[in-house]
C-alpha cells in the first residue's frame, strides 16, 4: 500500500470510529430522558407506556392514603383538569403535603396508576416546578374558554 491509500484508510477508520461512539452516546442518553407530562398529558395518551418519565401538578386534597405496609402511599395528582393516582414506595419527602406542588419520576401502569420511583416536593412557600406552573395554568386557561363555551352554547 501506498501512504496515500494508508491515509485514507486510517482516515476512513477514525470517522466510522467517531460515527459508533456519537451513536452509542446518543442511545444511551436516549434512555436517560425522563419528560415531563401533566395528568392532562398522561389521561390523554401522550405520555410513552413502557418509558420512564415525569408526572407533576398538585397532591389531591384528602387523596393521601398510607397502605398497610407502613411505606407505599397512594395519593391523587391534579392539574386541575384531569387526575392521575399515584403509588410510592418509599420515605415522602418532609415538604410533601396535600395541595401542594410535587414532581414524580417512573411508570405509568398497565392499570393505570402511577408507580413513582421519586417523589420531590417545593421547597418553600413560593415555589412551584416551572414544569407544574406551566401545566396549571394552561388546564385553567382551557378550563376558562371551556366555561365559557358551555356557557355561550347554553344561552
Amino acid at each position: 500500500m501506498k501512504a496515500r491509500q494508508k491515509r485514507l484508510v486510517f482516515v476512513g477508520i477514525a470517522i466510522a470510529g467517531v460515527g459508533a461512539a456519537s451513536a452509542l452516546a446518543l442511545s444511551t442518553l436516549n434512555s436517560n430522558i425522563a419528560y415531563f407530562f401533566s395528568p392532562s398529558q398522561v389521561m390523554a395518551s401522550e405520555a410513552p407506556a413502557e418509558h420512564v418519565f415525569r408526572l407533576g401538578g398538585l397532591v389531591t386534597p384528602g387523596t393521601v392514603a398510607r397502605q398497610e405496609d407502613g411505606l407505599t402511599v397512594k395519593f391523587d395528582v391534579t392539574d386541575n383538569a384531569e387526575t392521575v393516582t399515584v403509588a410510592y414506595t418509599g420515605i415522602l419527602p418532609d415538604l410533601f403535603s396535600e395541595g401542594q406542588g410535587v414532581v414524580t419520576k417512573g411508570r405509568l401502569g398497565s392499570d393505570g396508576v402511577f408507580y413513582a420511583e421519586e417523589v420531590l416536593a417545593k421547597h418553600d412557600e413560593e415555589y412551584m416546578p416551572p414544569e407544574v406552573a406551566s401545566t396549571l395554568q394552561t388546564a385553567h386557561a382551557e378550563g376558562v374558554v371551556e366555561t365559557m363555551s358551555t356557557r355561550g352554547a347554553s344561552n
